[in-house]
């Protein structure tokens, strides 16, 4: 009985595993064209997007995504803005990225701001980016040739009327 038993559960689970009908390629209704090729944002966001205009004129390579951890840049025990370092495996670069919430955007009509790859065998900050007086809220470093040292995104932040800039970093990466 036991082996009756075992033989049926067995052709049961290889009929399951049969196809229902004996359909072969080229029967049936064509399939729906298939477009692997998205239309992909070009919006500047918090996460950082390779694709944004400021990012195209920062010369930064359409592949590159984030590596690491973000970090922030604090004010009055507040986060005001997001550090982050990018990768790009096509251009072989690091980036600095730095946005500035708009929170702060909303309270403070001008600010000074800087983003880089800060490379820690070097100690000095590559693809450095500076814009004084702005209310922008993206900023995207220059590429920095740095894939083989261990490195940070770096951002510095400094509110108008503010005699201290705040500065933040994203996680050592090697």
């Amino acid at each position: 009985m036991r082996v009756r038993t075992t033989a049926i559960a067995a052709t049961t689970c290889a009929l399951v595993l049969l196809p229902a009908a004996g359909a072969m390629a080229g029967t049936g209704p064509a399939p729906a064209p298939h477009n692997s090729v998205r239309a992909q944002s070009t919006a500047p966001s918090e996460a950082g997007n390779p694709l944004s205009a400021k990012a195209q004129a920062a010369d930064v390579c359409t592949d590159a995504y984030q590596i690491g951890s973000t970090g922030y840049i604090d004010r009055g025990g507040v986060h005001i803005a997001s550090v982050k370092q990018f990768y790009s495996p096509k251009c072989k670069e690091n980036y600095g990225y730095l946005w500035i919430w708009q929170d702060f955007r909303n309270k403070v009509k001008s600010y000074d701001v800087s983003t880089g790859v800060y490379s820690y065998p070097r100690d000095a900050v590559l693809g450095k980016v500076t814009v004084n007086q702005t209310h922008g809220q993206e900023f995207w470093s220059k590429p920095a040739a740095t894939i083989k040292e261990c490195t940070s995104g770096i951002g510095t932040l400094r509110a108008a009327g503010d005699p201290l800039t705040r500065t933040g970093t994203s996680s050592k990466r090697c």
